[in-house]
C-alpha cells in the first residue's frame, strides 16, 4: 500500500503530490515496510492519479525521451536568448554563455592541441546535454534521462560513430587500418598483426559500452540512494497523518550535484581521448625533433 493510500480520496492525491516535492518524498510502503528505489517524477504522480491508460500511457512509455528532450529545449532557448542581442559589453546572460564556452574550448585545446576547437562543437555539446540530463533528476517530479541504459549507450554509440569518422577521415582508410592493427613499422610487427588486429577492433567496440555502462551506473545508482533516503524519511514518520517525512536525503543532493557534473567531464573527457587516439600525429613528433636537435 503506498503513501496516502489510507487516507480519504481528495487528501490520498494531495499526499501524492506533497510526497513528490516536500522533504522525504518516495514510494514507500506503509504497512509492509517496503522502500522505493525510483524517485516519482511528474509522469508517475499523473498515473497514479488518472490511472495508465490514453495519454498518460503515452507518456510514460516514452517518459526518458520526453525529459531528454526537456533538456534540448532548454539548451536552445538559453543559446537563442544568449545570442540574440550580442553587444561589445555583453549582458548577464551572454557574458555567462561565452565564459563557459571558452573555458570549455581551452580545456579541449589543452588535450588536442591547437585543432581542439574544430571539436568543441561536438564535445561541449556532449558535456553540457549530459550535465543537464543529470541535474534535471535533482529537480522534484522530474528525471535524469542517463539513469537509463538506453541514453547512455545511445551517446556512447554517437561518440563512437564520430571517432571512427573523423579518423577515416583525417588518416584515410589505409592508414585507418594501420592503425588498427597497431601501427605495425618491421617483421615483429607485422607479425603480431593477427593478434592486435582483432583486439583493436574489440577495444574499439569496448570503448562505447564502458562509456555508456558508467554514467549509467553512476546516475542510476544516484538517484537510488537518493530515493532510498526519502523513503527512510517517509517512514520515519507514517505513524503521522501527514505526506511528508525527515528530509534525510538533503546532504546527498549536494553529493549528486557534484557526482552529475564530475561523471559528464569524464564522459566528455574520454571522448576527446578517444578522438584523439586517431588524429595524425606526425606533425607533433617532427617538432617534438626540431626542438630535441642540437
Amino acid at each position: 500500500m503506498r503513501i496516502g493510500s489510507k487516507l480519504p480520496p481528495s487528501l490520498g492525491s494531495l499526499a501524492l503530490l506533497l510526497t513528490a516535492i516536500f522533504p522525504g518524498s518516495a514510494w514507500a510502503s506503509s504497512e509492509e515496510g517496503e522502500i522505493s528505489t525510483h524517485l516519482p517524477t511528474i509522469i508517475t504522480i499523473l498515473e497514479k492519479i488518472f490511472g495508465s491508460t490514453g495519454w498518460i500511457g503515452f507518456l510514460h512509455k516514452w517518459e526518458n525521451v520526453l525529459f531528454a528532450l526537456v533538456v534540448v529545449v532548454f539548451m536552445v532557448v538559453m543559446s537563442h536568448l544568449a545570442i540574440r542581442k550580442r553587444a561589445l559589453i555583453p549582458g548577464p546572460l551572454q557574458n555567462l554563455v561565452e565564459m563557459m564556452v571558452e573555458k570549455f574550448a581551452d580545456f579541449i585545446e589543452g588535450i588536442l592541441g591547437k585543432e581542439g576547437r574544430h571539436f568543441v562543437p561536438f564535445l561541449g555539446t556532449l558535456f553540457f546535454y549530459i550535465l543537464f540530463m543529470n541535474l534535471l533528476g535533482l529537480i522534484p517530479l522530474m528525471k535524469s534521462s542517463t539513469s537509463v541504459f538506453n541514453t547512455t549507450i545511445a551517446l556512447a554509440i554517437s561518440v563512437f560513430v564520430y571517432v571512427q569518422y573523423t579518423g577515416i577521415r583525417r588518416l584515410g582508410i589505409v592508414k585507418f587500418l594501420h592503425h588498427l592493427a597497431g601501427e605495425p613499422e618491421d617483421v615483429i610487427g607485422w607479425s603480431m598483426v593477427p593478434l592486435m588486429l582483432p583486439l583493436h577492433i574489440i577495444g574499439e567496440f569496448a570503448k562505447p559500452m564502458s562509456l555508456g555502462l558508467r554514467l549509467f551506473g553512476n546516475i542510476m545508482g544516484e538517484d537510488i540512494l537518493l530515493a532510498v533516503f526519502l523513503g527512510l524519511g517517509v517512514m520515519t514518520l507514517k505513524f503521522l497523518p501527514i505526506p511528508v517525512g525527515v528530509p534525510f536525503h538533503l546532504p546527498f543532493i549536494f553529493l549528486a550535484i557534484l557526482t552529475s557534473a564530475v561523471q559528464a567531464l569524464v564522459f566528455t573527457l574520454l571522448s576527446t581521448i578517444y578522438i584523439s587516439q586517431v588524429l595524425p600525429h606526425d606533425h607533433e613528433d617532427e617538432h617534438e625533433h626540431e626542438h630535441e636537435a642540437p
